[in-house]
Order: structure tokens, then sequence, then C-alpha cells
């Protein structure tokens, strides 16, 4: 998940704060790892989260040699209702030290990023957060929620759909499999708001293994789902024995699992389910709307647990709104109140359609009035506008543009971040 560890009611006496250099990485990156209690990370976790970095989109705030916050930010593209593809900043590695509380640190560091994303000409920037109370101040808005499972293989049957059968299933080393299991992933991409087109490097993130990350687990295994020769989907998996005086009771400890069509996923989580010497699949982090949690004989022995992941900060909300489309016609004035990025303050009027959609600013009277917290929220179809209204965030000014926007705003599959940051 996204790295963050702040809090700082933005007093003066700020330290200084600068663009980060390739020869303080390893002094930035400590201060990162003993805000989060100072468990060393493996090397080969470090060492891919220092290629990671991107340097000119990292920041440092520094007491003389001492770094006392880091914030840092990655190139992503954000998949958006519609399909298309948004250029989105994820913020990452955010932390302040804890002898540097209460002195603005936090606070200056979001003014500049926010300022640097509008001048990269990037729309958006996102985040996964480690304590979610502390982004709303700066205007993020929880966009994406996911489900966590624990599911009881011993009470629950699955039905599959017609195909299942007829899928191949093989065995393979994670590290291999790595281009085959990336072309699924990026044939994804563009059906669900919220995914991330992979950059360089970021497939190495969910094959990465180290040894002290494995809680009892197994090394990470890896299962192909073929038809007709061709890789139709994958799942990538770790078991953790256990036993008791009855007999085993081992887990599978569900990392990734991808597929291109219904009968290809079905045959993946079968496969799962039927694990010999288990009798528990715990899968976190998964889309809610997912086809297995309809396909399960008993949805109360799942265990679900629902939990907020992506946060959503419109930087530009002309462009923003402008890149996404709207499942039916929406013509609304917004009124945006945005005290931490003014140039997205008053009112916007937004016209769009399934086809495309044009947003710029009018003078024209407002039909609802929201903080751009909301529209954050909102933004990649998940979180209802009428939800929002109903609690108190939304205010209809033109009565029946809520139920209006709201339809247009609306996704038809729930948006989901597939791996945090």
């Amino acid at each position: 998940m996204a790295k963050d560890s702040a809090s700082d009611p933005g007093h003066s006496g700020r330290p200084e704060l600068r663009v980060l250099r390739r020869d303080e990485w390893d002094i930035w990156y400590d201060t990162l790892i003993r805000a989060f209690g100072a468990v060393a990370e493996a090397p080969e976790e470090r060492e891919l989260w220092d290629s990671l970095t991107e340097l000119d989109r990292s920041l440092g705030a520094w007491d003389g040699d001492a770094c006392v916050g880091t914030a840092g930010a990655f190139s992503f593209r954000l998949t958006v209702p519609g399909g298309g593809s948004v250029p989105a900043a994820g913020v990452t590695m955010v932390s302040v030290a804890a002898t540097h509380r209460r002195r603005g640190v936090l606070t200056s560091m979001m003014r500049r990023q926010l300022d640097d994303v509008r001048a990269w000409g990037w729309p958006l920037a996102v985040l996964t957060a480690s304590e979610p109370e502390i982004y709303g101040r700066f205007g993020y808005g929880v966009g994406t929620f996911h489900v966590n499972a624990e599911i009881d293989t011993t009470r629950v049957r699955l039905s599959v759909p017609p195909g299942t059968d007829d899928v191949r299933l093989r065995f393979a080393v994670p590290t291999e499999a790595l281009d085959l299991c990336e072309a699924v992933y990026a044939r994804k991409v563009s059906g669900r708001p919220g995914m991330l087109a992979r950059q360089p490097g970021w497939e190495r993130l969910r094959v990465l293994d180290p040894e002290s990350d494995r809680d009892g687990g197994s090394p990470l295994q890896c299962v192909l789902a073929e038809r007709d020769g061709e890789v139709a989907g994958y799942a990538r998996y770790r078991i953790k024995p256990e036993w008791d005086p009855s007999g085993p009771k081992g887990s599978v400890l569900l990392r990734d699992l991808e597929a291109l069509d219904p009968a290809a996923q079905a045959a993946l989580w079968r496969f799962l389910f039927d694990i010999d010497l288990t009798s528990t699949v715990k899968a976190y982090g998964r889309p809610l709307d997912e086809a297995w949690q309809h396909q399960v004989s008993d949805i109360r022995r799942c265990a679900l647990r629902v939990r907020d992941s992506l946060h959503v900060r419109l930087v530009d909300i002309g462009a923003a709104l402008e890149a996404r489309t709207y499942q039916a016609p929406v013509d609304v004035v917004f009124e945006v109140e945005d005290a931490f990025c003014p140039w997205n303050a008053g009112r916007w009027r937004l016209t769009g359609d399934i086809k495309g959609a044009s947003c710029g600013r009018t003078t024209d009277p407002a039909d609802l009035a929201l903080s751009v917290r909301e529209l954050g929220a909102a933004y990649l179809g998940g979180v209802g506008l009428e939800a929002l209204g109903a609690a108190g965030r939304v205010r209809e000014l033109r009565r029946g543009a809520l139920a209006e926007a709201a339809v247009g705003f609306a996704s038809g599959v729930a948006p989901w971040l597939p791996h945090g940051f």
C-alpha cells in the first residue's frame, strides 16, 4: 500500500523543502521507514522502491542535514469511466518525523506537491492512506473501495458457468510467467475505472517475494488458465499450512487473480477452493462486484469486509471532468469549494454523455454545491452523488439536478485499484 505517516496542523517554523537528489535517497527512505516503525525491509524490496522512485517528483523536508519529511509521486495513468487513460500523480511515501510534528511540514509538502502536479498538466492526484483522516483537508475523497474475504471452503461451494471445464490450468514459475500475466493484465486495464496502466518496472512489484513477507506461507506460486494454447488468466498465491488434532486446515493466501472471460476466472477460483490440505481462501483487496460473490453457495461464510482504497483529488476540475464519459446525458452547473487549490473554486458547467464531455467556467446559476472532495469521491463512479447528498455533503440548488447528475456519474462496473503504491 502507499506509504504515509503524518499528522500536522500546519504551524510555522518549517524546515527547508526541496526536490530529492540521487545521493539523498537512502537518508530520505530511512526517514520514511523510521516513521513506519523502523522495521527494515528486505534488501530486494528496498532495491525495488529505489528503482521506482522518481527523484524529480519526490520532496524532502530538511532540518540542517537531517531529513524530517518525505513525499513522493509516481507517474501513473489511471482508467476513468468510459475507458480513457488519464495522467495521475500517485502520491506516496509521505511521512513527517516525530521530532518535527506541528511545524507545518505536511501542509507545506502537500501544498508544493499539488502546485507541481498542476504545473505538470496532470488533472488528478491519487493515493492510498494508512490514516484516511489525514487527507480530506487537502481535498482528497475516497473514490474506490475493495473487499477482503476469508472464505470457508469446507462449507462454501462454487457454481461455475458453462465452459469452465474447457479451461486448462498449469503451474508456472511466477517470475518466468511474468510477461504472460502482464499481457492479461494490460488487456483488463481499460475495462474498469481505477485500474493503473503499469509502467516499466512495476510488474516486478507483483512477484516480489521476500521470505520476511510470507508470514509462514510458502514461496509465491502461480497458476495459468489457458484456452486453445493462449493464456486467458492467472492467479498468484501462497499456501500457509496449518494443522490441528482433527487434521489439516491450511489457508490459500491470494495475491492476484485476473482473467479475460468468466470461464477462465471461475476455473481459477475453483482451483483455489479445491487445493488439498486447505480450508480457507483469504483474498484481500478484491473488486466490490467480482463474480465469485454471486457464485458461492453461502456468502455469509465468506466473511466479507469492505475497506477504503483509492483516494482521489481533482487538481484541474475542467480537464478531469472532460477526461471521462457519462453513462447518461448530464448538463449541470457545480458550485465548487476548494480552499486548498483555489484555482478550482467557483462555478463549472459540465455537459456530457457516453461519447464525451466538456467542462468550463460559467456564470450561470449553480445546480449543485459541493467541495472538491465530493467531486473526487464521485469521480470514478463508485460513490453515488445522491448518497453524498443524503450525507449532507452535496446541496441541491435546482430540483432534480442531483438525481440527473448521479445517473450520469455512475459506473457500470465498480472502480477498483488493483494494487497499492
